[in-house]
């Protein structure tokens, strides 16, 4: 029988489960199997009495230390492969966290990496993207231990109604060779771009940081996340924490407002499974339009305030 192991990307003081992490128990139940959660953080209480509710979940692994506080990647893949013997699947969504725990996971067990699996035909043969989503290959894995990273918007979230049996752990990773310095965090008062029903992106057509004023503004009309195309990140208009694309985040909202995007196949592979997608670009040859439906061929700078002004 499979035991799989969901590492929980859970925060420091965290008071609810990220979309990510219930999309990944969601995943494991697909595989088939003991689904187990492993929750590693520093005074994360309630985050566990919230998880040990999720359906279809039967134990939960908690080691809570301040080493854990902050998900960095050598002390949770240290703690990962200390107690990987007993688990056939090891599974994490395929965020900016989890993208830098599982790799060294896998290659601490010796074994293969499955990334970014949209769809799961078996319990070693897994659907996953390339070429920028482009196309798509199916892989089967005969590994005796399987490591894998999922789309969380591939997958619905799971549901609460379980009761889940706690297993608490002293095992405390030491040697690390990063440490936790300091955090600069995005408006708090904005939806999480991973998870927002509507995003609003802008591009190089911005212009300037100052600019981006005009894309928030719309924003908070729509109780909107924001984000940006890797070319006004690398501009420095935003963070790159704002990043959607291949190299950012994958987002899949009911809304996606591109704004001065060209539409980059490395940004079309983070948005275009976007179920509306609008384009506003004064370039009607403009990629982003062939794939957006709705399209507005117009200076970003007239037709913005107007739609703000009118919502």
């Amino acid at each position: 029988m499979n035991k799989i192991l969901v590492i929980a990307q859970a925060e420091s003081n965290a008071n609810n489960i990220d979309t990510a992490t219930l999309c990944a128990v969601n995943a494991a139940t697909i595989i088939g199997g003991d689904v187990h959660m492993l929750i590693a953080g520093h005074q994360v209480s309630a985050y566990v009495d919230l998880a040990k509710t999720l359906k279809d979940l039967a134990h939960i692994h908690v080691a809570d230390h301040d080493v854990y506080a902050h998900m960095l990647a050598e002390p949770i893949a240290a703690l990962v492969v200390h107690l990987a013997s007993d688990f056939t699947h090891i599974v994490t969504a395929a965020t900016t966290t989890g993208k830098d725990i599982a790799p060294r996971i896998a290659a601490l067990l010796d074994t293969q990496q499955i990334s970014d699996i949209t769809k799961i035909h078996s319990d070693n043969s897994f659907t996953r993207p390339i070429y920028a989503g482009n196309a798509f290959e199916t892989v089967t894995s005969h590994d005796v231990q399987k490591v894998i990273t999922i789309r969380p918007t591939a997958f619905e979230k799971a549901d609460y109604g379980g009761d889940a049996q706690l297993h608490h752990h002293d095992f405390v990773a030491t040697h690390a060779p990063t440490h936790y310095v300091s955090m600069e965090g995005r408006d708090a008062d904005k939806p999480d771009l991973s998870s927002a029903s509507i995003v609003i992106s802008g591009g190089r057509g911005i212009g300037s940081a100052e600019n981006f004023d005009i894309v928030n503004a719309l924003a908070d009309k729509l109780g909107a996340a924001v984000g940006a195309s890797r070319a006004a990140v690398d501009a420095g208009y935003v963070p790159n924490d704002y990043q959607v694309g291949q190299t950012g985040k994958i987002v899949a909202p009911d809304l996606y407002i591109a704004v001065g995007i060209s539409g980059a196949i490395q940004h079309l592979a983070g948005m275009k499974e976007s179920k509306v997608i609008v384009a506003i670009n004064k370039d009607e040859n403009a990629p982003i339009f062939d794939i957006a439906d709705y399209g507005l061929v117009a200076d970003l700078f007239d037709a913005v305030p107007e739609l703000t002004s009118k919502l």
